[in-house]
Parts: C-alpha cells; structure tokens; sequence
C-alpha cells in the first residue's frame, strides 16, 4: 500500500529531484522513511533548516534544476525562511516541505502550531496546505511548476498524519517543460535599433540576465564602441575575454563603470535588476529583460524591450552599422586601467610580507591557486568585495551568493549544495568570520558526509561591512569587533583537515595544501580587520560622515585607532 508520502517521493524523483535537505523530526518521519525506501533519491541531514534551504537554493541556482528542502512542524519549518527568501529574490526553483501538527489539531493552538501556508506567502509564488491525501498529487505538481516556470520558492504544508495515511489519487506522470527565450517584436528592435544609432556615447550594463549571451554582448559592443560594466551577479557571465570591460558599479564596484554610465548619451541595461538606483542616471536609459515586472522599476526608460537578451541581441545586431569613433570608448578604457593602477591593483602590491595579512591580497591568490571551473560561494559582507574585485572569471568559474537578499552566513550552505550537485567540481566557500559563526554546526555535516567542500574563512574579528556602513554614518563603529577565535582548531575538532595562515607567505601553500586534501578543508587567514572598502563615487556626505566618525574616535581616546585604520587604508586613497 503506497501512503502520501512515498507518492510525494515518488513525483519528486520522476522530476529529476535527486535529494532532499533538512533535518528529520516528528511530522516529518513519515517522508524520511519513503526517501529511505525510494532508490535515486536521497536524505542529505544538515545541522540547521536554514542550511536546507541555503543548500537547497545553491542547487537549483547552478543547475537549473528543481531542489528540494524540508523542515519538520513549528519551529522546524520556520528556520527555512531565511534561505528561502534568499532562493526566492534569486530566482531559484526551490520546493520547500513544510510539514505540520497533526490535521484535527490545526486551530487549536497546540504544540508548535504556526500557519506555514500563510508564513510563507511573502518568500514564494505558491504556498498551499494539503489537507485530504487525494489533493498531493495535483498541488505536488502545481507546486513543481510554479517554482520551475515562475524562478522561485513554492511551499507545501502537509500535516504528518496525513503523509502516513494510504494514497487514494492515482500517481500522474510527471511532465518535464524547458522554458522558451522571450523574443520581442520586431517593431520595437527596430525602435532600439533607432535609439542606439542617435547615440554617440552608448554604454552598456549588464546583469545576471545575459547569461548564455556573451558572444551576443560582445559583437553590440564592439558595433557601437560601448564601454561594458556589470553589476556582481552578471561578473561571472560576461567580464571574462571582454575587451570592452570598466568594470562594476554599486556599493562594491571598481574602474571607470560609474563615469562611463554617466557620461553616456545613452544607458543599456541588459538582464540586470540592478537595485541601487542612486548609481543609475535615472536618464537616457533603454532596458532589455526577459520579466516584463523588472522594466522601469529602477530608472525612467526611453524604451522598454521584453525579450531575452541573447535573442533580442541576435535581432538587433543586423540593424546596426559598424561606428567608427572609438574616442568614447579608448577614454573610459584609459580611466578603467588607470584605476585598476591606483586603486584596486594597489591592495595587491608590495603587501606579501606585510602582517596582518590583507584580505585584498589573499583573495588575488586564492584566484590564482583556485581550479579553472571552481564554484565559489561568498558570504555577504567585506567578502563581497574581495570576490568582486579579485576573482577573475573565466567562462567556467561560478560566483554565487546572497546577491539580492543580503544574508550573512549564506556562503558554507551554499557550498554543500554546489558540491553535492557537482561532486567532481571544486567548490570554495569564502566565509567572513561573522557569517561561519551564524552556522558555525555545518561544518559537521562537511565532516561527517565527507563533502569535500574548501572554506576560506577571511577571519577579522569584526564585521567589517558593518564597520563601514557606520563610519559612513559618521559614527564611531561599536559593536562590530569580537574576540580573536581560532577557527582552524575549531574545524580540526570538528573532522576536518584545517590550515592556518597568519602571515602573507603562508597563504599559497596553505590554499595548496587544502585543495590537494581529498575531503572537507578549511583554510583560516588571520586579515586585518581595518582595510575596508569605498564604492566607485565618494559623495561629500561620506566623506563628512567618516570625519566626523573618526572626530568622536579620537575625543573619546581612540586617536592610535584612527591611525591603524588610516595606515591599512592608505592604498585606497589614488595617487595624483
């Protein structure tokens, strides 16, 4: 006799779901013990629901695929929701199994009773409860699809009782659908085609959105002599083999990217969401998307194009002639070197033997000793930025991370996804000492599933990003540093083969040490917790708020640490 459960199990392995993350427990037994007796699919124990849903959305980010996670009633669901907004805000076609209190005592108040189906409507496309057994098959599948066709988390609330009683639905088959381009109409390429032609200076920005399309962005660019920046989620897609790059702009960016936006007669925005609208022009702006919701929401268009961005490209590539003036373009190329000289190329430099060790130049070596198709995971903060400045793509290499949400400790449940959907690919997980805190327990499951996931840990005791975003504000930071912890000695007791490195010489063979260990491995680097990081344009307003920061530091006697600070960031400040 075939329960709810094993029905579930089985929909979800003919979808090509392969495993199942989460932590079992009561309500949840009954689906546990069916993924146990189902082959080609399996139960992958965390230590935390939200590494479940981290892990879960790592997964279905890199391969496309649906990915499922899992938690048990009450409390046991609810440690999801932070990985499934952040899966959600990606797009990434997670299925979340919130189990729930026995049917009959829904509304009553009883022990651990939450509402899941309403918890969370606002992190997915679909959030419905199962309530009688013959309604799983139907809602599985409308569930599957949703978070498939729609880019994002659908949930199903299933009482435990209910998943233990007999399947009275028939099992349908289930349908596999692969998403079509979006192609725009051809009156509104030859509008583009229009604008793009009236233009002298035309710069284009591209986003996450232009995966796939690189030949495509390229050949526009080399028509029209456009400068090419990105946002972070689009650096992996399209900065590698790209001779019109300036580089990023937002609060991590680099290079020339903010000056050629602004300086354009006309912005593209291609497959990009780009939320920090104060770095946009907020003019002279077209906007080629796939999600006709994304169209303007930022900026004022001239011209909405809906259509994907290799096929729309591929139309309006024809319609444009060779332009001959590279003047715009040689220029902002000139000013993209001359600030990668100055200022970001100037962390890396004459800095090897210096202690405590510069993350800046931790992160140029690990892209150095990094493998060709590594998958890196990075957690959000100061790591942020040492991955968008330092780690060079090349076509192969992947860069994921809590992009859209923001969550720290995002970076070590996302790297057990990655590994577990390619077990042959190196994955690096680049952890600020905060955030591998948060989840600090999963480096157990690393141990004790042998997943051979590398952890980077930058380990500052501060949270720098929070120190930043203070001084900014013009207040003294407090708060944000913590005592120094021994991370490598954690992760040894823990199971796992574990460097560390306090000086600069000790980095390369560190990293080499660890990623020749067949298991899990975790390299600490002891960084000095005062080089932090200024966005590509320094309005007046920062710069009073971090003089009158640093004016409260030193009336309240901390003059030796604004000299700490000033000597670690001097090489942010360009050369005339």
């Amino acid at each position: 006799m075939t329960n709810v459960a094993e029905q579930l199990v089985r929909m979800l392995r003919e979808a090509g779901v392969q495993r199942i993350y989460g932590i079992v427990g009561d309500s949840l037994n009954p689906i546990v013990d069916a993924v146990r007796r189902t082959e080609g699919i399996e139960w992958v124990h965390v230590r935390h629901e939200e590494t479940a849903a981290f892990a879960a959305a790592a997964e279905a980010q890199l391969t496309g695929r649906l990915a499922v996670c899992a938690g048990s009633s009450g409390p046991g669901n609810l440690h999801l929701i932070n990985g499934l907004f952040d899966a959600h805000r990606s797009g990434a076609p997670v299925l979340a199994i919130a189990s729930h209190i026995p049917a009959a005592q829904i509304g009553t108040g009883y022990f651990q009773e939450t509402h899941p189906e309403q918890l969370f409507t606002e992190c997915s496309h679909y959030s419905e409860l199962v309530s009688q057994p013959e309604q799983l098959p139907r809602l599985l599948r409308i569930a599957m699809q949703t978070a498939l066709g729609r880019g994002g988390v659908s949930v199903l609330t299933i009482p435990g009782d209910l998943a233990d009683r007999k399947a009275v639905a028939p099992t349908p088959p289930v349908t596999r659908v692969r998403p079509s381009p979006v192609v725009p109409a051809e009156e509104t390429v030859d509008e583009l085609a229009d604008l793009l032609t009236s233009a002298e200076r035309v710069m284009l920005f591209v986003g996450a959105g232009a995966r796939g399309a690189h030949a495509e962005v390229m050949a526009l660019a080399g028509k029209l002599n456009a400068p090419v920046g990105h946002s972070f989620g689009g650096k992996e897609w399209i900065q590698f083999d790209n001779p019109y790059d300036v580089g990023m702009s937002g609060l991590l960016g680099y290079g020339a990217c903010f000056e050629a936006m602004h300086s354009a007669d006309r912005i593209v925005l291609l497959g990009t969401d780009f939320p920090y609208d104060n770095f946009l022009p907020q003019a002279r702006t077209v906007q080629i998307d796939h999600d006709l919701t994304r169209l303007g929401r930022r900026t004022p268009l001239e011209l909405a194009v809906h259509g994907s961005v290799k096929e729309t490209l591929a139309a309006l590539l024809p319609k444009l002639a060779q332009r001959r003036d590279r003047s715009y373009l040689d220029k902002m190329l000139r000013k993209h070197a001359d600030r990668l000289e100055k200022v970001v190329d100037a962390y890396t430099r004459d800095i090897a033997e210096r202690t405590p060790i510069h993350p800046e130049y931790a992160a140029a070596v690990l892209g150095e000793v990094a493998a060709g198709d590594t998958v890196f995971t990075i957690d959000t903060g100061m790591n942020n930025v040492w991955a968008a400045r330092y780690l060079t793509p090349n076509g192969r290499r992947r860069m994921i991370g809590s992009f859209r949400h923001g969550s720290m400790a995002n970076a070590l449940p996302q790297a057990i996804g990655a590994q577990l959907a390619y077990p042959d690919r190196q994955v690096v997980a680049l952890s600020g000492d905060g955030g591998l805190s948060m989840l600090l327990g999963d480096l157990l499951t690393l141990a004790s599933a042998r997943i051979p996931v590398k952890v980077v840990v930058f380990n500052n005791a501060s949270l720098g990003m929070v120190k930043l975003e203070m001084l900014v504000d013009g207040l003294p930071d407090h708060g944000t540093d913590h005592p120094q912890v021994d991370f490598a000695a954690l992760a040894k007791a823990a199971g796992l083969h574990a460097v560390r490195a306090e000086k600069p010489g000790e980095i390369r063979a560190a990293f080499e040490e660890a990623f020749a260990h067949p298991g899990p491995a975790l390299v600490e680097l002891v960084t000095d917790a005062n080089a932090l990081s200024l966005p590509p344009k320094i309005t007046g307003e920062m710069v009073r708020g971090f003089a009158l920061a640093a004016g409260k530091t030193v009336l309240n006697g901390g003059v030796g640490k604004m000299v700490e600070l000033a000597r670690s960031n001097l090489r942010n400040i360009p050369r005339p």
